[in-house]
């Protein structure tokens, strides 16, 4: 499915869930945005994401949108399967382009120390794309994740949340 297709989705749903009895307009959604959740997207600009003639979004976009359709952000996106064949480009210059990537978000979240020191190892890492791969396959066992968080997080760094369940 395509983030248009998608999106074109949470609005019929959202509708009904809001007991429109119908899909949410661009207009409504763009408004909704606005006054719940204190953000600002175009009416235009969703319909650009709709149709397809713009295919990325902002992560500010990504992340108002999620939290009004009730999402995870990673969801707004096209799937894999919907995507054109990529364009092969040489290891070195994928590899280059994601450590930079991950030294930017280093700096990005540089008042995060851990998550910025995590960044930054991935970074420098000689495999940071095996790195970021084994990561993806191990959060997808929710279990495993738990413990190992259970197991390297110092109780007081848990949230709330965490130390409940």
């Amino acid at each position: 499915m395509t983030l248009g297709q998608k999106l074109t989705h949470l609005r019929m749903l959202e509708g009904h869930a809001r007991g429109l009895g119908r899909e949410m307009t661009q207009a409504e959604v763009a408004r909704a945005v606005r006054e719940e959740q204190q953000g600002q997207i175009s009416q235009s600009y969703l319909s650009q994401l709709e149709s397809g003639s713009r295919t990325h979004m902002t992560s500010n976009t990504r992340l108002l949108l999620a939290r009004l359709f009730r999402v995870h952000p990673g969801h707004l996106v096209d799937d894999l399967d919907e995507l054109p064949a990529p364009r092969v480009r040489p290891r070195r210059e994928l590899d280059d382009k994601l450590d930079l990537w991950l030294i930017e978000g280093s700096e990005e979240f540089a008042d995060d120390r851990r998550l910025s020191d995590a960044l930054l190892k991935i970074a420098k890492h000689e495999q940071s794309r095996e790195c970021l791969m084994l990561l993806g396959s191990i959060v997808d066992n929710r279990e495993l994740v738990d413990r190992l968080i259970e197991t390297f997080v110092p109780p007081q760094q848990l949230s709330r949340k965490q130390r409940r369940a």
